[in-house]
């Protein structure tokens, strides 16, 4: 299968860069290079394109698509690591990030790699092939307080308890391996009348388990912070969310480094010392516009949230 992805809120993110063409920019996602493919064409031959991915698949997937472009740095790495990477490269401040934290279109339709409850595979979601823990792990290894608390905070799912039970006690008559197995655990804990309203039935469990596999919601919180550091003053951070916990986060993280002031409230005047690092460009989040989200239904819970950098 070929790398397919549909760029979400493609424009937008464009427009939110704040594109300069000698500048550097780095997509810390870099997928199937959609986003990455017109931020290139805004940039001049001094300007360069740091691309990161954790998945071999989307990297050679994207070093096919910009094979035309010379300024173009492909990255096997986690973005939790744009430090280090940045380090490595030799690079001290950059212009622009961009985040697109959302499963590409790819991830989800290969069944193979077990991240769709809509396609039969074996247990996996790993976005990098190389790290030990799958999902195949989690749902057969965690024990059911573990269980639980992953489906809960992370799938936000009310029937965590029931699921969790169910899944353990399944998998004491047999190993759970593939998705469909554990999609009909999650039907069978889940009363008729509530898997007849709403989203798929497992969509939450998967999501969940999917976050614990990549280990997505403890990688952002550093990856914001440490690629605020590496930005010019007037370079600017996009990044696009799926579900609400990520949303939280960026949107905690950003307001953090607007307003770091940490004097109680009725002290008069700041003497903490701490400055504001950055300027929240969107007060609220970007939506994907209605023709988006009819030609692309993937993108109906995309968020694009924006800050620049001011010191």
């Amino acid at each position: 299968m070929s790398f397919k992805h549909i760029s979400v809120m493609l424009n937008e993110c464009i427009d939110a860069l704040n594109i300069r063409q000698d500048g550097i920019y780095v997509d810390c996602t870099l997928g199937g290079a959609g986003h990455s493919s017109h931020i290139v064409k805004k940039l001049s031959s001094k300007g360069t394109l740091i691309g990161i991915d954790q998945d071999k698949d989307a990297l050679k997937a994207a070093s096919e698509r910009l094979k035309d472009f010379d300024n173009v740095i492909f990255v096997h790495n986690n973005f939790y690591n744009i430090d280090s990477i940045l380090n490595d490269l030799e690079i001290e401040k950059v212009d622009g990030i961009l985040m697109d934290l959302g499963v590409s279109s790819y991830q989800l339709d290969t069944g193979e790699r077990g991240f769709s409850y809509m396609k039969d595979a074996p247990l996996d979601m790993r976005m990098n092939r190389e790290n030990s823990l799958s999902a195949f792990e989690i749902v057969n290894d965690y024990s059911e307080d573990e269980l639980y608390r992953i489906i809960k905070e992370y799938g936000e799912e009310r029937f965590a308890k029931r699921i969790a039970n169910f899944i353990t006690k399944e998998r004491e008559k047999k190993t759970i391996e593939t998705t469909f197995e554990l999609v009909d655990i999650i039907k069978a804990a889940i009363p008729a009348k509530m898997r007849r309203e709403g989203p798929h039935p497992a969509k939450r469990t998967f999501q969940a388990i999917r976050i614990e596999v990549n280990k997505e919601l403890e990688i952002l919180n550093k990856a914001i912070r440490d690629g605020i550091e590496r930005l010019n003053k007037g370079g600017r951070m996009a990044i696009i969310t799926f579900h609400s916990l990520e949303d939280r986060i960026v949107k905690n993280v950003f307001k953090n480094l607007e307003n770091p002031c940490s004097c109680p409230k009725e002290f008069p005047v700041c003497i903490c010392g701490n400055t504001p690092k950055v300027k929240v460009i969107t007060r609220k989040p970007l939506d994907p516009t209605e023709k988006e989200v009819e030609e692309n239904p993937r993108s109906r819970s995309a968020k694009l949230r924006v800050v620049e950098k001011i010191i």
